[in-house]
């Protein structure tokens, strides 16, 4: 009976592993991720103003990272 679960959790782990082994990106799945909607930052211009937005705000640091605008609220 003891045979039985190692065999089972044996099968299961190797289950679990084999669905990581094909991470990643293939030749042929470059092109599409080359183009330009693909990228982060698809809008730069709209990035950069968000940006300034963000870091513009009364004594605020570090623009989208911290909480509150200097106003005591959060």
């Amino acid at each position: 009976m003891k045979k039985i679960y190692q065999v089972n959790i044996l099968l299961i782990v190797l289950l679990i592993s084999s669905g990581c082994s094909s991470l990643g990106v293939e030749p042929w799945e470059r092109d599409l991720l080359a183009r330009k909607e693909m990228a982060l930052n698809a809008s730069p211009i709209d990035a950069a103003l968000d940006d300034h937005i963000y870091f513009s705000k009364e004594a605020s640091s570090g623009g989208r990272s911290f909480a509150g605008g200097g106003c005591g609220c959060n």
